[in-house]
């Protein structure tokens, strides 16, 4: 009887290790973490205590001249994201299937030295052809199986060049080749192709959707960034149907009322107008008033305004900040989002904000030390 109740404990015991061992086991392989989500944004990757980076960070960066292309490329793409992988369902993952190595060949010139180089071969220096891509970036969308994430989605936005700068001659004077919308759509579909098939070849990415996004890059001398205008998710190893998207980003106040392209245009651009005149009759000490007006389909979507002042005491910036909330709400736009950013030549002094169907405008300060 005895030896019969110690066989029992033992095998008790054991069966205790055992979930023990697996429990541990199960909490070790978690090492991933969310940042949390709000305001319909996606909850992004923490692995080790750490945000997960892009295997390709910094590459875009180096590759463009006008800094507004960057982040309308960047927050373009993910807004393109959203109407595939929803942010309800979906972990959002910075990319991790193209490192910088393969994105800087990607974006070379194809030769025999760089056969996946995804842009055409030089031909002649005094007239040559073009280089159409600009700039890569990948997003990974994941889900949560519990003990680790899955990929179960990528996004890849495609930056296309509208013009092409160039010199015949090493510190020659530059010139510029004007890249036509067609061509320019021809080439991004192109490229689309070679870069699904090549994601098709991963082992983790041969069954996922990919969606290939098309970027209209704006000149770089350009005041705000391109656009997104075209998209396609793809199910297998042919790129299917793209679907149109109609974004635009407009400088307010335009230089003259005959600029607008439409009567919507027309009022955003008086709306603004009355604001910047309010506010400068308020404070003449003022260098700039300008806004990056977005829309969609047509309509406003968005704003993103910046003040650069004169003045430095730190109660005119506040008085400043105060009354810059205060005519927003009357004179700009309801219901959108929109960023004003108050500023000196040399720091940022302060910052007015509203999200997305909210009426109030929230204001910070930064102290200065």
């Amino acid at each position: 009887m005895k030896s019969k109740i110690k066989k029992i404990a033992i095998t008790a015991a054991l069966l205790m290790s055992t979930i023990v061992l697996a429990s541990c086991g199960k909490n070790s392989s978690k090492d991933y973490s969310t940042t949390g989500s709000g305001n319909g944004n996606y909850q992004g990757v923490i692995q080790n205590g750490r945000y997960k980076t892009s295997k390709a960070r910094g590459i875009n960066v180096a590759q463009n001249d006008n800094q507004f292309n960057q982040k309308s490329f960047e927050s373009g793409l993910t807004q393109v994201s959203k109407r595939v992988f929803s942010p309800k369902s979906y972990i959002f993952q910075e990319g991790q299937y193209l490192n910088t190595g393969t994105l800087q060949s990607w974006l070379g010139r194809k030769t025999k030295k760089n056969p996946n180089g995804l842009n055409p071969t030089q031909g002649k220096k005094s007239d040559p052809n073009p280089e159409y891509i600009q700039q890569i970036e990948e997003q990974d969308y994941m889900t949560d199986s519990g003990r680790s994430m899955k990929v179960k989605g990528v996004v890849i936005g495609v930056g296309i060049n509208s013009e092409y700068n160039y010199q015949k001659k090493t510190d020659g004077p530059s010139y510029t080749k004007k890249i036509s919308k067609d061509e320019m759509q021809q080439q991004g579909e192109i490229a689309a192709q070679k870069i699904l098939t090549r994601l098709r070849e991963k082992k983790d990415l041969r069954d996922v959707p990919i969606v290939i996004a098309l970027y209209k890059q704006a000149p770089d001398d350009s005041l705000v960034g391109g656009s997104f205008f075209a998209y396609s998710k793809n199910n297998g190893n042919k790129i299917s149907k793209w679907t149109k998207l109609d974004y635009k980003t407009m400088v307010l106040p335009k230089a003259s009322a005959t600029n607008a392209t439409t009567s919507a245009d027309s009022t955003d651009n008086d709306n603004f107008a009355n604001f910047k005149s309010q506010i400068q009759g308020f404070f003449p000490n003022l260098s700039g008033v300008t806004a990056q007006a977005q829309y969609h389909n047509g309509q406003l979507s968005g704003m993103h305004i910046t003040v650069t002042t004169q003045f430095y005491s730190q109660t005119e910036i506040t008085s400043f900040t105060q009354y810059i909330a205060r005519a927003a709400k009357r004179y700009l736009p309801s219901g959108i989002p929109i960023d004003i950013r108050i500023q000196s030549d040399s720091e940022m002094q302060a910052i007015v904000y509203r999200d997305a169907g909210s009426d109030t405008f929230r204001t910070h300060v930064l102290d200065s030390y």
